[in-house]
């Protein structure tokens, strides 16, 4: 039966490696798949200049993951039968996106001045696609009509479905720039008095103090639990052991709760055995004296 038992454990730690491991390809896989072309500016009269000072075209590459994704090895193209155009170079640091950040290429034609700078431009046509290592694989794609100068094209909440012409450029940075209501700004517009906090509050309190009354009060008394079978040296299988119950009074849980206590902090009374014998500072004593032990008597 031993062996049995460790044939299992053994199967059930291979089960849980297997699923790590395909978890870990499946994240990895999942990470490429979450990258997002989110903004993108055609037309780029007076905006945003790149690293040489010059302005361009630009795409704004998104990270929707909370994990860091490196995009070294994936291709961005303007053309559909091309879907290699432009190789992201591996390797470099630049390629790496933190999570839920970007990362920005120049659509400039000028594929020597830079990793982010591309070797085709966005007036060319109106197609944009990001394509996986294998080149076939599409991860994102995009189809833009007619632009305005200076007028940024993107999604209107960053990784978002939506897209449309942007109020404000925001090369690198969050699309929306509006004011952004929270959870708790909404829940206050709802309950100003904080009445249906209140509420909220104490139904859970009560209820689980409800739900702790309940399981004390069926879990009055306790059975103890037994093994199945026990081992015997001659290998027999022997005779299932019952559960067995008994009623004990509150005293003798008492009694047995007190004498072990007294057993783990061992009360007695403590004596020290050492003695120490301490010098008197002045050598004359009125007990050692002879003044008080003669009498002067008169000659």
């Amino acid at each position: 039966m031993m062996a049995e038992i460790k044939r299992t454990i053994n199967l059930a730690g291979a089960f849980i490696v297997l699923v790590l491991v395909l978890a870990g390809g499946r994240s990895s896989a999942q990470s490429i798949a979450d990258l997002r072309i989110n903004e993108i500016l055609v037309i780029n009269d007076s905006n945003y200049v790149d690293d040489y000072g010059k302005r361009s075209g630009w795409i704004e590459i998104f990270n929707t993951a909370y994990n860091t994704v490196d995009i070294g090895g994936l291709y961005l193209t303007n053309d559909m039968t091309n879907p290699t155009k432009y190789p992201i170079p591996t390797g470099d640091p630049i390629t790496k996106i933190a999570p839920r950040n970007y990362i920005l290429f120049f659509a400039d034609g000028l594929p020597t001045r830079g990793i982010q700078h591309l070797n085709f431009t966005l007036t060319e046509t109106n197609y944009l696609a990001l394509f996986a290592g294998n080149g076939k694989t599409m991860i994102d794609a995009l189809k833009y009509g007619e632009q305005t100068p200076d007028v940024s094209y993107g999604r209107i909440n960053d990784g978002h479905a939506e897209w449309g012409f942007l109020d404000k450029t925001t090369p690198a940075a969050n699309n929306f720039t509006g004011e952004i209501v929270t959870s708790g700004d909404k829940f206050l517009l709802l309950d100003p008095y904080g009445v249906a906090m209140a509420f909220i509050a104490m139904s859970v309190v009560f209820g689980a103090l409800i739900l702790l009354y309940i399981v004390f009060k069926n879990t009055k008394q306790l059975y103890s639990i037994n093994f199945k079978t026990l081992f015997s040296k001659k290998g027999k299988e022997p005779a299932p052991v019952k559960a067995t119950k008994e009623d004990i009074s509150g005293e003798v849980n008492a009694a047995i709760a007190l004498s072990l206590h007294l057993y783990v902090s061992e009360l007695h009374d403590h004596e020290d055995a050492v003695l120490t014998i301490k010098k008197v500072a002045r050598t004359y004593s009125p007990w050692s004296s002879k003044i008080y032990g003669l009498r002067n008597l008169s000659k």
